[in-house]
């Protein structure tokens, strides 16, 4: 393999276990294995969860929840992402539960949960400030009454998502989202409709507020080892519940597929944006943009060789990178490098990356190419 992203299932383990510590009692943790787990790999990542003690696995398709099935997961799997009405039977007949903000999803479910003889259990989206999915809570309360009226079909769950919880560490409006949820739930359930399982939690809320863990918590990239910002780690700070020691999984590395020599006043890579200025020695490494390394990383990023930092040089190609090793004598034709991980005392972090490309550390791990083999790092170790 020219290149392969290595998963540490044990920091997954480990971070599924320090979060579940956390949580209220009774409080269902439901990770987050969208997007191919955030770029770690999808039914790699799904199963070490579940060990680690996950009681459920939140995807956003069903082509998802599919592959789970497919490789032998039976844990409830909750559809974050818009069901298409080609894809419910698909849905029901996985044992699948679905988002519900649209009526027709209601009334393409019900005859089918009723031939099939399944149930079809739904989590009604609430609106309460991202404008996203979701509806207004008199429309909410409207489809919440059709729901238990519809034979064959089951209100499982309500659920809304934060707007602003990450990127500031004034909550206001986050705290004005959980009272506008609470007098939703408050409302159906003065109706005597009653729900399993009440979420809004993502991985911020998770950390700051036990509060907000309701009956269920939907965990993202604290799953994986990452902060969702800085600003969540110093909100965690200031309420004293920064000591939850999150460990990233994810390390990239390739082979080297090139050392060679390139003589002073050379330029190095398209547009001509770099030249050399004095002998220089360069690895040629077979990852670009296409293989998900951003683009924007081109004259800002290193990688690291034998535990030493050779920087970019040029632009990221579609499918190649070059690197100065000039002081990396021992950098050699398939040798190792590493894009994202841990070389000797080095590392570079998605966080790095992120900053350095203009982005943020989810984009950087869930835009790894799909194509490229997840494999569990050697001993657990990343």
């Amino acid at each position: 393999m020219l290149t392969r992203v290595l998963v540490d299932t044990r920091a997954l383990r480990h971070n599924i276990s320090m979060l579940s510590e956390r949580l209220t009692p009774g409080a269902l943790l439901a990770p987050t294995v969208k997007s191919n787990a955030y770029g770690h790999g999808l039914v790699l990542t799904a199963r070490t969860f579940l060990e680690a003690g996950a009681d459920w696995l939140c995807v956003n398709a069903v082509y998802e929840a599919a592959q789970l099935r497919a490789a032998g997961i039976t844990a409830p799997l909750y559809v974050l992402g818009y069901v298409g009405p080609e894809e419910v039977e698909e849905a029901l007949r996985l044992g699948c539960r679905m988002v519900l903000y649209n009526p027709e999803a209601l009334e393409v479910a019900a005859p089918l949960a009723r031939r099939l003889g399944v149930p079809a259990r739904f989590h009604l989206k609430v609106e309460t400030g991202n404008n996203r999915q979701g509806l207004l809570p008199e429309a909410a309360l409207a489809l919440a009454r059709r729901v238990v009226a519809t034979p064959g079909c089951e209100l499982e769950g309500v659920a809304t998502h934060f707007a602003n919880v990450e990127d500031t560490t004034d909550h206001t409006y986050a705290r004005l989202q959980m009272a506008r949820f609470a007098d939703l739930c408050g409302r159906l359930e003065a109706e005597g409709i009653r729900v399993k399982l009440r979420h809004l939690a993502n991985s911020a809320a998770t950390i700051l507020w036990p509060e907000a863990h309701l009956d269920m918590v939907r965990t993202g990239i604290a799953s994986y080892g990452m902060w969702p910002s800085s600003e969540t780690l110093v909100a965690a700070m200031l309420a004293d519940r920064h000591r939850i020691a999150l460990e990233p999984a994810l390390s990239w590395v390739c082979r080297i597929a090139q050392v060679k020599d390139v003589e002073a006043g050379e330029f190095v890579g398209y547009g001509c944006t770099w030249r050399t200025t004095h002998r220089t020695r360069l690895a040629v490494l077979p990852v670009g943009y296409y293989d998900g390394y951003d683009r924007g990383l081109s004259h800002a990023a290193y990688v690291l060789i034998c535990g030493r930092r050779a920087p970019l040089l040029g632009r990221v190609c579609m499918n190649i990178i070059m690197v100065d090793v000039t002081d990396i004598p021992e950098a050699a034709l398939d040798g190792e490098a590493v894009l994202l991980g841990r070389s000797g005392e080095e590392r570079i972090t998605a966080e790095q990356l992120a900053s350095w490309a203009g982005t943020i550390n989810y984009e950087i791990t869930t835009r790894i190419n799909e194509r490229i083999p997840r494999v569990e790092a050697p001993s657990g170790g990343g």
